[in-house]
């Protein structure tokens, strides 16, 4: 079929992509416009495994990065971040059961930070990316389906080619942001690989009144703590990574709304300028309204991220609390961070349709904070052994209340904490809700401890 052809209909009139077509060139019925169109089209998309291209993803980024000094970690760089670490971890042993998950340490440049961390934003990016692909041929009615194919195969690709422009322009951003492996409350690199962003961490530490030096310790223990919950609690990264795929499986088009914004966008598209095009990404038209499956799959996320900032916050402020007068500054200003989300944290969040933001965190630290005085460390880690144990969102409207009934933890023999444990788990009159599922405790190590409910 040739599209250049001037007798060839528009096999999308009638359908939201027919404004778009016929904006562009004249499409399929100007003279040569469609056939210059798709040549365009062409000439932007490469072979690639997968709904995004990565490679022009990771190009893109890296541009980015390269517009403002990236200079590599020095050898005694290294040696510092190993320092800060290592003493980090010697502080949390008082303050948790949980051993060290600390394997390797790193100092990073921006560029680094890109590579190592791109394996885990594969999976959390590409759901949504394949989900929204294939949202734009059910966009379309039934009937033209069949005959629109290879073109909707060509729309396809070009808007794969534009996410992975906007996904590139994101990850180039948080890249000029970030300060640890695990700033965005999912450890990104290698398990067990605990990192710092020393440009990034240098930036941050200008204007807070605070050593630089301690800037570095407070970060480096936030950065083992984070390793030490995701090390021994084994189904967490699973639990988040499921939250953001049953975002993306929620995900729907609705062909009324996409050609409305077409209509309202396409009066600043150039036919001639394909990269004009990327205005109606940016614009959000193909932003679908939330569902109400999405809707549950981002609490869940917020509420698990918020639980996990929340009890690094408070096993560092525990660490931290007769050590490092300037910890209290420190912590205020990483709270601050972390619940605003940093310019780059916000347009990420445009581009891909999601906020790796932990809101509740203050709620959440409250929450840990008040189980601990209460029932003791070991009470509080403890919830860590099920995700049906976890903190709800109600939990965190009334954070002091959580276990309330819950006193100081006897001292109990391995076969007492295990019966106690399976009548948690599984018990019918366990307060904290009932599973029946043991063998995805996973986490249930004995060092933990647990408090078992009244």
């Amino acid at each position: 079929m040739s599209t250049g052809d001037s007798e060839q209909p528009n096999p999308f009139k009638g359908t939201p992509f027919e404004q778009l077509f016929g904006a562009l060139g004249g499409a399929f019925g100007g003279a040569g416009g469609g056939q210059a169109f798709f040549q365009q089209l062409q000439s932007l998309m490469q072979p690639h495994d997968g709904p995004l291209n990565w490679q022009a993803a990771t190009d893109i980024a890296r541009a980015a990065i390269a517009q403002q000094p990236d200079p590599s970690p020095t050898s005694r760089d290294q040696g510092r971040v190993a320092d800060a670490l290592q003493l980090a971890d010697h502080w949390l042993d008082a303050t948790t059961a949980f051993p060290s998950g600390v394997t390797t340490t790193a100092a990073w440049s921006r560029a680094e930070w890109l590579v190592e961390t791109q394996p885990v934003w594969k999976v959390l990016v590409e759901p949504i990316a394949a989900t929204s692909l294939a949202g734009v041929g059910k966009a379309l009615p039934e009937e033209m389906r069949a005959g629109a194919g290879p073109l909707i195969g060509i729309l396809g690709q070009a808007v794969g080619a534009m996410l992975a422009g906007q996904v590139g322009q994101g990850l180039g951003a948080l890249g000029g942001e970030v300060l640890t492996a695990s700033d965005v409350g999912i450890p990104l690199g290698a398990p067990g690989k605990a990192a710092l962003v020393l440009s990034n961490v240098r930036e941050f530490a200008e204007g807070l009144d605070v050593t630089e030096e301690d800037v570095v310790l407070y970060l480096a223990l936030r950065e083992a703590a984070h390793q030490r919950l995701f090390a021994h609690v084994s189904w967490l990264r699973d639990y988040l990574i499921g939250a953001v795929t049953d975002y993306a499986r929620g995900l729907e088009l609705n062909a009324s709304q996409i050609q409305e914004r077409m209509q309202e966008q396409l009066r600043g598209i150039d036919p001639s300028n394909l990269e004009s095009m990327q205005s109606l990404l940016e614009g959000g038209l193909f932003d679908p309204p939330t569902t109400p499956a999405q809707e549950a799959a981002l609490s869940r996320l917020e509420i698990a991220l918020a639980l996990v900032e929340g009890w690094v916050d408070e096993v560092v402020g525990q660490a931290t609390a007769e050590r490092m007068p300037s910890a209290d500054k420190l912590r205020e200003a990483v709270r601050r961070r972390r619940a605003a989300g940093g310019p780059a944290e916000q347009t990420f969040a445009a581009l891909v349709g999601l906020e790796l933001r932990p809101r509740r965190l203050r709620d959440a630290s409250t929450l840990w904070g008040g189980l601990r005085s209460r029932s003791g460390p070991e009470a509080r880690d403890g919830v860590w052994m099920h995700p049906d144990l976890l903190p709800t969102a109600a939990d965190l409207d009334d954070p002091l209340s959580f276990r309330a009934e819950a006193t100081p933890p006897e001292e109990l023999s391995a076969e007492d904490f295990d019966a106690e444990l399976r009548k948690l788990l599984e018990g019918p009159a366990d307060d904290a809700g009932e599973t029946g599922e043991t063998d995805e405790t996973d986490g249930g190590d004995p060092a933990a401890g647990d408090e078992p409910t009244a």
